[in-house]
């Protein structure tokens, strides 16, 4: 559910109708998109704008019950794999699943926001949780 207010109006009207346990991911640029799932498009170049941004204003403007990640993000990305650690310790569940089932997951997503990303496995799908 949504928090406060978010500048991008695609992402801030998909914020607003998210439901508790709807997902949304957000994805580095190689990411596929599954056909019938919004796509809302960020990516400037390779890098812009990254993925840690992109994550960060979204969680600032949404509230998270659970993230999944790939598996292969916490030996291919030191970076996701801290960020999935520090999401635990924030008190939001994490889980991870093989990359292939991460992206069909993707699928079930209301929308996938897709970053300038370039590093390997930086995607995540967020779990809408529950404002009281």
């Amino acid at each position: 559910m949504k928090k406060l207010g978010h500048l991008n109006r695609d992402i801030a009207r998909v914020l607003a109708g998210m439901g508790h346990t709807d997902s949304l991911a957000i994805a580095d640029c190689g990411l596929p998109i599954p056909e019938g799932v919004e796509c809302i498009d960020l990516s400037l170049k390779l890098g812009t704008p990254d993925f840690f941004d992109v994550l960060d204003s979204v969680l600032d403007d949404f509230k998270v019950e659970r993230a999944v990640f790939a598996t292969e993000a916490l030996t291919q990305n030191a970076n996701v794999a801290a960020r999935m650690s520090q999401l635990a310790a924030a008190g939001i569940q994490t889980a991870d699943v093989s990359h292939e089932a991460f992206k069909r997951l993707c699928g079930e997503a209301k929308a996938v926001i897709r970053t300038g990303e370039c590093s390997p496995y930086a995607n995540v799908i967020l779990h809408s949780g529950v404002i009281f």
